[in-house]
This record gives structure tokens, C-alpha cells and sequence, in this order.
């Protein structure tokens, strides 16, 4: 899909796209629960799909039924005599779903293949070749990447694990351990990045009834679950502060953007965009349930993105549209997007004649001078496809996005949404 996007002054109210990284976790949670969960405001981005898929295929049920997702589980589906529903399963491109669900799929004692597609089939998941054995499962890798095929099952035991990769592996791990241990167990981490998603974990797995502490995010402790009859847990999906924050930056570029239903108490660490916001002087209004973003004169900031890196995107397009140099950290953890992230970046908005400069963990944007509308193309990455089309708001021209259904990965509404907000685009 192609979508063109001119200079618009974006205007209007909209309510929070859901959080598939919420969503995602919640699947899971209700794979390793005795009964039923519902989950309101379920979105149906090609992330979350895939998480219902893999919950399908390892035994549970899913439906929809009047909006909500209903997904009926129990004890039955992790006996050695069930033989599961496919040995086979897709993750799509998911870096969650594979990094979330391996373990999950290791508490079986067959074999379960996972494969992807897309930018799925370039991302290390080397991890697993190195912690898995230590828990009794079989592995095998295609040299640290899918497709893996694994055979459980899992035995929690004490392990100590490296968080610098992505915050995801160990999501996994304390996903499984929750539904297996049969004593108290100990993960103990090093070097972990993106605590904000562990606390959205840990949220979850509270939600659901499960019990894990930790001491300063260096030692989690998952402690056995009591054996309990069938029960039905409600789970209500969060709004998501990634997607919200490309709306936001609309708003302060060029005009001035509502969103409802975006919580201040969210565990989730891409909220941080409010204080980049504010850095950048946009003018900010905060009410019971409604974060307003309008134009103001912006100017540089400085930003620390290593535990939110899926900020960098919005960021890059507001820093874009700020007087002076804009310098964001945490450029590591952008090689393993769905793209080269930084590179990409670098490469599209210098077509818009944005001039982006890489200093190893630091990118520095220098703002303040017209974008140009361009031939962009997404590079298959749904971030990079909304801040292009969000960098387009105030050019200088019209802006042509290819790729654009990358969206389709996390926010489906995206371009729908912007039309909302009195974007002036058109799609062929």
C-alpha cells in the first residue's frame, strides 16, 4: 500500500489505540490459567493475532464473542497425554510472541516448532540455545534464529540470565516458571534493559493471580501457585502509550490532538513521551482521562530512550519540527527492530531533508529547518511508516509512504485515525 500524506493541520479527539504489548502478555497469562478470560478492548493488529493463534494452537480455546476475547484454559492442556493442537506455529513477525511463548511451549513435553516471517527471520534468538537446556528442554536453532524447535518439559530452577538483549526473554521466562513452579525459584538478571515491560509483566501476572517479587529488578522470585478450581478473570487492555505518543507529536507539530483513555499510572515506559513533550516546549493539558497536545515554539531536547526505545521514531519526528540540535540515547537498542532502526531513520528523513547524525549510543537530530515532503518507504517497519507520515504533517510538499501497511503490525487504525483528525491523505 501506498499512502500520500499532505501538509494537514491535525485536529481533533480520539481514543487510545489498545496496547497489543498488553494484549500479547494477557493471551499468555490466560494460556497458564485454570478457566476463563475475557479481555476487553482487544485491538487486532497482526501482533496481537498471533498471539491468539499460538494460545490456539497449544490447546486452549478463543473466541470473540460480542467484542470481547474469551480464552477458556486449564490444567489438562500441560499433561504428557495431550498431544496438542499443532506442532507447527507461527509467531508472524512477533518478537514477543517468540520470545514470550517459547518458554510457555517448552512446559510441553513434544515437539514444538515456532517459525515467522518477515523481519521475524533476521532476529537473534540465541538466547534460548544457552537457558533452555539448563531447564531440561531440547533446542534447535536455525544458528540463533527461527525457525527453533524445542521439547519440553520445562523444570524452573535457579538461573542466572542476561537482560541486555531484550526485556522479552525474560517475559518468557517468567511466564513459564509462574505456571510451573512447584517451589519457591529464583531468576537472577543481569544487565536488564526496558524494566518498564517487566513491570507490565509483573502487572499481568499479578492480575491473574500468580506471585513474583524481585529486588531491584536484579532477583525475581516466582513462588508455587496453590491449587485452585476453574475461575474467570476480566482483563481490560490498556491504551497504547507507543501508538499514543505518534498522535501526541501530531498534535504539537501541527495543530492540536486529544486522546482519551491514555493512563498517567500505566506501568508502561513509553508515558516518558509527555516528559519529551514538555522538554520540547508543546503545550500539554492533562485531564481526568484526556491528554491534549498543541502547537507551541518547540525547541531541542535532550532525551534518554534506553528503556523506550520504540520512542525513537515519534521523537525523531518531533525533533524534526525543534530549533537547534535534539540528541536522544540509547541507539543500541535499535538493531534488532523490525528494522535497522537508526539506519532507517537516517535514511528516510534524511530524504526529507532531515539531517539525523549517528555517535555511537547517541542520535542527534538537527531541527528547526523545513522538511520536505518525499519518497519514503517504511522499510516493512510499522513505526517508521506513522513517523513519516507524522514528519509529513508541516512539510514542505507532499510525502508518499511505501510499505505503509507495515502499520498493520501494531495499529491498524493509524491512517484511519489521522483522516479523524483531518489529515488530508489518500491511499493506492
Amino acid at each position: 500500500m501506498i499512502v500520500t500524506v499532505s501538509p494537514s493541520s491535525a485536529k481533533g479527539k480520539l481514543q487510545a489505540p489498545p496496547s497489543k504489548s498488553c494484549m500479547q502478555r494477557a493471551c499468555a497469562a490466560a494460556l497458564i490459567t485454570h478457566g476463563t478470560t475475557i479481555i476487553d478492548h482487544a485491538g487486532s493488529s497482526n501482533d496481537e493475532r498471533a498471539a491468539m493463534n499460538i494460545v490456539q494452537n497449544l490447546g486452549a480455546s478463543v473466541e470473540i464473542i460480542k467484542g470481547e476475547v474469551v480464552i477458556h484454559s486449564g490444567p489438562h492442556l500441560f499433561k504428557s497425554s495431550f498431544p496438542g493442537r499443532s506442532k507447527i506455529i507461527s509467531c508472524g513477525e512477533s518478537g514477543l510472541s517468540l520470545r514470550m511463548f517459547a518458554p510457555l511451549a517448552a512446559l510441553f513435553d513434544y515437539d514444538i516448532t515456532f517459525i515467522g516471517e518477515g523481519s521475524i527471520l533476521k532476529r537473534p534468538v540465541d538466547f534460548f540455545d544457552s537457558i533452555f537446556p539448563q531447564l531440561g528442554v531440547e533446542i534447535q536453532s536455525n544458528e540463533g534464529k527461527v525457525p527453533i524447535k524445542i521439547r519440553g518439559p520445562l523444570v524452573p530452577k535457579n538461573i542466572t540470565v542476561d537482560g541486555s538483549l531484550s526485556s522479552q526473554f525474560l517475559t518468557g521466562l517468567l511466564m513459564a516458571f509462574a505456571r510451573a513452579a512447584r517451589k519457591p525459584v529464583k531468576i537472577k538478571v543481569k544487565n536488564l534493559t526496558s524494566r518498564p515491560y517487566i513491570d507490565l509483566t509483573l502487572d499481568v501476572l499479578n492480575h491473574f493471580g500468580f506471585r513474583v517479587t524481585h529486588q531491584d529488578y536484579e532477583e525475581f522470585t516466582l513462588l508455587p501457585q496453590d491449587p485452585q478450581p476453574a475461575i474467570t478473570i476480566k482483563y481490560t487492555v490498556e491504551g497504547d502509550w507507543s501508538n499514543i505518543a505518534f498522535l501526541l507529536v501530531a498534535g504539537a507539530i501541527s495543530g492540536s490532538v486529544a486522546v482519551k483513555g491514555a493512563f498517567l499510572n500505566s506501568s508502561q515506559g513509553d508515558k516518558k513521551i509527555l516528559e519529551a513533550l514538555e522538554a520540547s516546549g508543546a503545550a500539554i493539558k492533562v485531564g481526568k482521562d484526556e491528554i491534549t497536545v498543541s502547537q507551541g515554539n518547540l525547541r531541542s531536547f535532550y532525551f534518554d530512550a534506553t528503556n523506550s526505545p520504540d520512542l525513537f521514531p515519534p521523537l525523531v519526528a518531533l525533533a524534526a519540527y525543534c530549533q537547534g540540535t535534539t540528541t536522544i540515547k540509547g541507539v543500541k537498542r535499535l538493531l534488532h527492530k523490525e528494522s535497522d532502526r537508526a539506519m532507517t531513520l537516517q535514511e528516510e528523513f534524511g530524504k526529507m531533508h532531515v539531517d539525523i547524525h549517528l555517535d555511537n549510543d547517541l542520535m542527534q537530530i538537527k531541527g528547526g529547518h523545513q522538511v520536505h515532503g518525499a519518497k519514503v518507504t517504511s522499510h516493512n517497519d510499522h513505526r517508521i511508516a506513522m513517523a513519516c507520515a507524522v514528519a509529513a504533517l508541516k512539510a514542505k510538499g507532499n510525502t508518499t509512504i511505501r510499505e505503509a501497511e507495515a502499520v498493520n503490525k501494531s495499529y491498524p487504525a493509524f491512517f484511519e485515525d489521522l483522516t479523524k483528525l483531518k489529515v488530508h491523505l489518500t491511499k493506492s
